[in-house]
């Protein structure tokens, strides 16, 4: 895939520490050992993993909303679920003058949510209904043709004066545009911690439409420069562009500048969920099947004050529905985000079991004893409860541990690739059987007379098992649904013990 690679399950179990047993006899040889059966219960809680999650509109174009008012050392912690910073911001912010940077505007909200183990997302907008010259004036100043937008045409705009539009095909725009997206990419592409990066260079707030200013309709040709200048330079970080440059009402299924993004590997975010009241809450979500099994889809909700006081927010069923038909992987923290969490902790709850993908390991079959050397298999059962793929995918390991958290033994099975788990809705999600075969210090040959074995340090002992999702080197990945985590995303499944070889 062209874009970014896209890329923990068992609690409740009672272990005992791992303790040396030299004396502990093991079943006799030929005979059955006794299995292990558990069925773990899903947590509930809020996951936070890569691709899926609620994002904080950090900046919400203005950048005294709604990040503004948090401490230094908040990076929303104590809110479930949230993974992501969102920051959009305009393009004069950034670059106020030709060439000079004011990177801090964008890094120093996104460090704090790097420090605490999340991620970051962009938007740089080239118009907005607030401020005059969202594209820097110096673009304009080097001869790009715009329009000036009268302070009446716009939406309740609070700035003081009239605005001004570039024409967004002009041959001056689109080079002073390209410089500043190809310095941009230079720093952040290819980042781990930037989730994604809209294409946000077209349109009022960058949603791809020009229907408060000009009412101009570019058309394909004239965004595909857009698409194609962000995907020139950003070749290995997600992108996303607004179903909104198809016509923020368009419902005929036409969808060219959509499907275009969808060809380059870009994918779809609807920034319009309950701007206006049910039944025309949203119009696209037919546009994100074409999305949805392949790359995560972004929902952005209306200003959360605005439905609320319209009344149509209710106890969240109709952005529950949107969710549930979009296939949404992300979703907007739309307003301040104390009041958010306060007003809506119960759908936040629900929004999290469902929002995205949640791996669950349904149930596990393993022999209570094993021996070093000879091979044994563990059955397992896994689903996916969430709404959308694990775009990335992640693959089952069996880990044992000793008595002081050491890895004695780690064992992957590429057989189940968990991004090819099937999702239903809400409580039908089917499990996928996997049976592994794991051998603790398997034996080889040395080409003479007897067997070598790799022990590291194997010893007969009593241990722990521990599940996870993650590559293919049995680096844990993905947090699942339980409790027990080691800390690095493996889970504890209960006590394995270790016989001597046999003869």
């Amino acid at each position: 895939m062209r874009r970014r690679d896209f890329l923990a399950a068992a609690a409740g179990a009672l272990a005992l520490p791992a303790t040396s047993l030299p004396n502990k006899p093991m079943a006799a040889a030929g005979t059955k050992p006794e299995i292990v059966k558990m069925r773990p219960a899903d947590n509930g809680k809020a996951l936070v993993n890569p691709n899926m999650g609620y994002t904080m509109h950090f900046y919400s174009n203005r950048t005294d909303k709604y990040g503004s008012e948090l401490a230094p050392s908040d990076a929303l912690e104590d809110f479930p679920g949230e993974s992501t910073v969102y920051l959009r911001i305009p393009w004069a912010f950034v670059e106020p003058e030709e060439g000079k940077f004011n990177w801090s505007v964008l890094d120093t909200p996104a460090q704090r949510w790097i420090d605490a183990g999340k991620y970051c997302s962009f938007r740089i907008t080239c118009f907005e209904s607030w401020m005059r010259y969202a594209t820097p004036e110096w673009v304009k100043d080097a001869g790009t043709r715009g329009h000036v937008i009268k302070k009446r045409t716009a939406p309740r705009p609070p700035f003081a004066g009239d605005l001004w539009e570039p024409i967004y095909d002009d041959p001056v725009f689109l080079e002073k545009l390209e410089n500043f997206i190809r310095a941009m990419a230079a720093r952040y592409d290819g980042n781990p911690n930037v989730a994604f990066i809209d294409i946000g260079s077209y349109g009022m707030w960058g949603e791809g439409h020009t229907v408060h200013t000009t009412k101009m309709e570019y058309g394909l040709d004239a965004i595909k420069k857009h698409i194609d200048m962000h995907c020139k330079y950003f070749k290995n970080t997600l992108l996303c562009l607004s179903d909104d440059a198809d016509g923020p009402s368009n419902t005929s299924g036409d969808y060219p500048i959509l499907d275009y993004a969808l060809s380059q590997g870009v994918t779809m975010r609807d920034d319009s969920i309950q701007s206006q009241p049910p039944p025309r809450a949203w119009f696209h979500a037919d546009m994100a099947q074409r999305f949805w099994p392949t790359l995560p889809v972004i929902l952005e909700h209306a200003h959360y004050g605005k439905p609320r006081s319209r009344g149509d927010w209710g106890k969240g069923e109709v952005l529950m529905q949107a969710i549930e038909e979009y296939h949404a992987s992300y979703l907007s923290i739309h307003w301040w985000p104390d009041k958010y969490l306060d007003d809506n902790r119960a759908l936040i709850d629900r929004v999290n079991r469902r929002l995205g993908y949640r791996i669950q390991l349904r149930e596990i079959t393993y022999p209570k004893q094993v021996r070093i050397g000879e091979p044994f298999k563990i059955q397992t059962f896994w689903a996916n409860a969430g709404v959308a793929p694990c775009h990335n995918g992640g693959y089952p390991c069996f880990t044992i541990k000793d008595d002081r958290g050491g890895i004695v033994s780690t064992h992957v099975d590429a057989a189940l690739n968990v991004k090819d788990l099937k999702v239903a809705a809400p409580g039908k999600a089917k499990a996928a059987s996997l049976e592994s075969e794991l051998t603790i210090a398997m034996g080889f040959s040395n080409g003479f007379d007897k067997p070598q074995f790799f022990s590291m340090a194997a010893a007969p002992g009593r241990y722990q098992l521990y599940v996870s999702i993650g590559a293919l080197d049995g680096t844990p990945v993905l947090r699942l649904p339980y409790d027990g985590d080691d800390g690095h995303k493996r889970y504890k499944i209960g006590q394995i013990e270790v016989g001597e070889r046999s003869a």
